[in-house]
């Protein structure tokens, strides 16, 4: 590739002035306003149809905001203790965290949400469908976590393990103080494309009626016949909760990156 003034506007090299990043970043919100822009104002489109239910769309978005929250720091305490369940030393407990692991995994999230609202949701009684949800989206998110703690704990070398121990840490001090650490910039990236899945799964939700972004987004386009207008806001919303989230990752991963 030749390394001319033109050529570095238009390609990729480590050396690339930050103000051409900036201009092609800039360039590229204007082409999506642009986009948004002709949406919003074709004649083509009948805003004023769904401006009505604005009420619904925000309660089911911040439903969906607080259900995904709440499933991402329950879903990482899964995680994490099925990760260090599969490195322990007690078969048992081992083979617990392998079965959960595998068999969740194993089966698709719209599998596992109808399992558990209408077999074990049920037999426990369970009749809070926001608490269901939480569980079944820890759960099904738990999995996934759970093996990409494992790798990052992997990813550490061996004689960490034995030097902590050689100064009189325990196994779980080791483990929280010295491994996890160390393990945590290199699952960053994963574990932001995770989050930013389990946000995304919650769409799946609305099949047990939780009234939550995608359901609201469903009911208001049978209501008006609208569906431009029903699910570009649907799309806009769901960007608004996930691209902060791999956002803050990158920020997290370049913060903690350092040389070993």
């Amino acid at each position: 590739m030749p390394d001319s003034p033109i050529s570095r506007w238009f390609f990729y090299c480590p050396q690339t002035p930050n103000s051409i990043r900036v201009f092609h970043l800039l360039f590229g919100i204007f082409l999506l306003s642009l986009a948004s822009w002709w949406i919003f104002a074709s004649e083509l489109t009948g805003w004023e149809r769904v401006w009505p239910y604005r009420e619904t769309f925000l309660k089911g978005w911040l439903l969906t905001l607080v259900l995904s929250f709440a499933s991402l720091c329950l879903s990482i305490f899964i995680g994490l203790a099925a990760a260090l369940a599969r490195k322990a030393s007690f078969l048992p407990l081992r083979s617990l965290a392998a079965i959960y692991v595998e068999t969740v995994r194993g089966m698709p999230l719209l599998v596992i949400i109808l399992l558990f609202y209408y077999v074990v949701a049920y037999q426990l009684h369970l009749e809070n469908r926001f608490v269901s949800s939480v569980f079944i989206l820890s759960l099904f998110s738990g999995a996934y976590l759970a093996e990409i703690f494992r790798a990052g704990i992997e990813s550490v070398g061996q004689s960490q393990w034995e030097s902590a121990r050689a100064i009189g840490l325990t196994r779980l001090q080791t483990a929280c103080f010295v491994v996890l650490p160390q393990a945590l910039r290199h699952v960053l990236p994963p574990l932001a494309g995770q989050f930013a899945s389990l946000i995304k799964d919650s769409s799946l939700l609305s099949i047990i009626a939780i009234q939550e972004f995608t359901l609201a987004a469903e009911q208001i386009n049978s209501a008006t016949f609208a569906s431009l207008e029903s699910f570009f806001p649907l799309a806009i919303g769901y960007l608004i909760l996930t691209l902060p989230m791999s956002l803050i990752c990158k920020m997290l991963e370049k913060k903690f990156r350092y040389e070993t």
